[in-house]
């Protein structure tokens, strides 16, 4: 028996006891991250957003079996923020179409989620109309005109069949509970109510193709809604992927199971603070590089100057010389020296080394904090 086959179907149940303890941590580490990232200059934010949006994006379609051009994804988000970037590169519709939906459900995430959304989100995922070398419905939920909706794994010509989702007559009456209860005040907490939406989603899979991502894209909706704002600076679909293996086992097993579905909003729960783990270091990165920033703005900068420094401030492969800012800033030796040297006066760079080991650090905050001098 299907989860959507109970006659209490879709009153899920769940031990908020036993989650409350990760609930608690969860919410600790993600107001961490949120508090640090409020003092951060809106330009940083942006640079934050793109990294993670564009990881986002990658990340849900590697899930499914489908590689992105990353530089692709990056130009094509950018462009949609108006932010400038170094290299621009042209993208494809279809993942221009990827960007559409997963920048709508991040930017508009107070708007009404409806059905009309969700299949023009559909549709963007598939601009010629086809998945592979198959047509396929698209802006439109699905008939099962070629038979029921069913998740199959084929190995050496055996079949399994993983689950099979509601016969398309249920569907209306279904996503119309769906979206109303999406759309509903209840005192279900945000994030367990984004672990539910992923679910009864992913459970109702309502079009002939797309519906991972666009399940992922609710979640993404539902965690900007819980956070009340579109700067988001972890990616769930990152870890998702690296256990994805657990996350195909977890649906199916809760697919297969009763409406209590504690085992689903713990793993959901347990993999959302494992992203906000690895997103912490990302955050202090960022945060490190505003207050420098904010720092430097006390002396008077050239624009090699600042590339260089922007340049040591992502991670400088190997050591700054001067014939490196030579050759990176296609200017002479003696330009170089001149500029290095002035970045050193003013205690930006610290000389390490002598005669042909001489290299260049960053100093550190303390010491740009109290030797510039003000304007």
């Amino acid at each position: 028996m299907y989860i959507y086959e109970h006659q209490e179907w879709p009153e899920f149940r769940w031990d908020e006891h036993r989650l409350s303890g990760l609930l608690f941590e969860v919410t600790f580490l993600l107001g961490t991250v949120i508090g640090k990232m409020n003092a951060v200059e809106s330009i940083f934010k942006k640079e934050v957003l793109l990294t993670d949006m564009t990881d986002e994006i990658v990340k849900s379609s590697a899930i499914e079996g489908e590689h992105l051009n990353f530089e692709e994804v990056r130009s094509s988000v950018a462009r949609k923020f108006d932010m400038p970037e170094s290299v621009q590169t042209a993208s494809s519709h279809y993942i221009e179409g990827i960007v559409e939906m997963m920048t709508d459900a991040r930017c508009n995430f107070r708007n009404r989620l409806t059905l009309e959304r969700l299949c023009s989100w559909q549709a963007s995922l598939f601009p010629t109309g086809y998945s592979g070398m198959y047509k396929i419905r698209t802006g439109e939920i699905r008939d099962d005109a070629q038979g029921p909706m069913q998740v199959v794994s084929s190995k050496f010509g055996n079949s399994y069949v993983y689950y099979e989702a509601p016969p398309a007559e249920k569907l209306p009456e279904y996503i119309n509970d769906f979206l109303q209860w999406i759309e509903s005040d209840s005192n279900i907490n945000p994030l367990i109510k984004a672990s539910l939406a992923h679910l009864w989603f992913i459970t109702l899979h309502p079009f002939d193709d797309g519906n991972g991502r666009i399940a992922r894209a609710i979640t993404e909706l539902m965690l900007s809604r819980a956070d009340k704002s579109l700067y988001r600076f972890y990616s769930m679909s990152g870890q998702i992927l690296k256990a994805r293996n657990d996350y195909y086992r977890i649906l199916e097993q809760t697919q297969k199971g009763s409406l209590d579905v504690t085992m689903w909003i713990q793993w959901f729960l347990e993999t959302l603070l494992n992203s906000l783990r690895e997103s912490s270091g990302l955050v202090d990165k960022i945060v490190t590089k505003a207050m420098t920033w904010q720092k430097l703005n006390k002396i008077a900068l050239d624009s090699n100057q600042k590339k260089i420094i922007t340049m040591m401030l992502d991670g400088f492969e190997g050591n700054l010389t001067s014939s490196k800012w030579a050759k990176i800033c296609k200017c002479s030796q003696d330009t170089a020296i001149r500029s290095i040297n002035y970045l050193v006066e003013n205690k930006v760079l610290e000389q390490k080394g002598a005669g042909r080991s001489t290299h260049y650090i960053l100093a550190c905050m303390e010491k740009i904090d109290s030797e510039i001098p003000e304007k």
